[in-house]
């Protein structure tokens, strides 16, 4: 079902662009210290973790959005709040987006979901009994729940899901970020995603035309010429088609939280779910402002950030009735 959120929006940053660049560009907060991991994957490739410092209790992983990091301002929040719950949090970076390039020609993509399941299965072997939350910010967002859509039954370890400012439609997100101040969004991301793409294919013989990608001015362009065609899809918009999560949430078989804001300037109304796409098993919690991975309510002295209040208490709820399950079952 969708829910009328119970966010209200600071009195001074009612603006959606200011929601968005206060928490993520402006206020971080202090990072907590972070180890890093990598997984060596069957294909040969790998994927580079970053783990909070604790060392038993529940495990949050964290799925980031387009070219994000640890540095990103709702992964530093999350990654505290985690901490401080006596949680173990797990950043987990997308192929050639913990600063090293990955090895095989592929990158990462908006519905890449093997990556995902190949990480879990990585943890579940090692913990079996361990309780897991997952929490995926814009596309990562995207990521997990197509994940959850194609995965009816995940392993029993998972607790709990979160989804937050999600572009269910990647062509419509695409094309708002070519609107109005929305291409600020997009010339900051696409630029870092340009320079991962250099550095990573730097030494590489291909027939991509990496000084034209390197020039392109949107993300459609990039898609077209270097996303679709290295990820094995017939072009731009059956790249964007099979991988929009809006097409797949009624196929979502696990207690899963959406947190998403009107106001988005990544993603206009016309391109939010309505309610009869919804499986059951979705809560959907609508506000009408919050702007993207923003939510920032309180006083300009002491801005509260609601995602990190809304996020752990609801993993925290259900965690405990994972917990409450499995001792019923055994």
């Amino acid at each position: 079902m969708i829910y009328k959120s119970n966010f209200k929006s600071a009195w001074w940053m009612k603006n959606r662009h200011v929601q968005t660049l206060w928490p993520n560009r402006i206020k971080k907060g202090k990072k907590v210290k972070l180890i890093r991991q990598r997984f060596e994957l069957p294909d040969g490739d790998f994927i580079d973790t970053e783990w909070t410092t604790g060392t038993s209790g529940p495990i949050v992983l964290v799925l980031h959005g387009l070219e994000g990091s640890t540095r990103s301002g709702y992964a530093v929040r999350i990654m505290r709040q985690i901490h401080q719950r006596g949680w173990r949090g797990v950043f987990m970076y997308y192929r050639s987006c913990s600063g090293v390039p990955n090895r095989l020609f592929r990158r990462y993509h908006a519905g890449d979901c093997g990556d995902l399941n190949l990480v879990l299965n990585i943890i579940t072997n090692r913990e079996p009994e361990t309780p897991i939350g997952i929490v995926g910010y814009s596309l990562g967002g995207n990521v997990l729940l197509k994940w959850l859509a194609n995965n009816p039954q995940p392993p029993k370890q998972i607790a709990a899901a979160v989804a937050v400012s999600v572009p269910f439609e990647l062509h419509k997100a695409n094309h708002q970020l070519t609107q109005g101040f929305s291409r600020v969004y997009q010339a900051a991301m696409r630029n870092k995603m340009q320079r991962s793409i250099a550095a990573k294919y730097a030494n590489w013989k291909t027939n991509l035309n990496i000084d034209d990608i390197l020039k392109m001015k949107t993300f459609r362009e990039i898609d077209e010429a270097f996303t679709a065609p290295v990820h094995g899809y017939t072009n731009v918009d059956d790249y964007y088609y099979e991988n929009s999560c809006r097409y797949t949430l009624n196929k979502i078989n696990f207690p899963t939280l959406i947190v998403h804001a009107s106001d988005d300037p990544f993603m206009l109304p016309d391109g939010i779910p309505d309610e009869h796409e919804l499986s059951e098993h979705i809560t959907f919690e609508l506000a009408e402002t919050g702007g993207h991975v923003g939510f920032v309510y309180g006083n300009p002295w002491r801005p509260k950030y609601y995602l990190e209040e809304r996020i752990p208490h609801y993993i925290e709820n259900r965690i405990r009735a994972h917990t409450r399950l499995q001792l019923d079952n055994n």
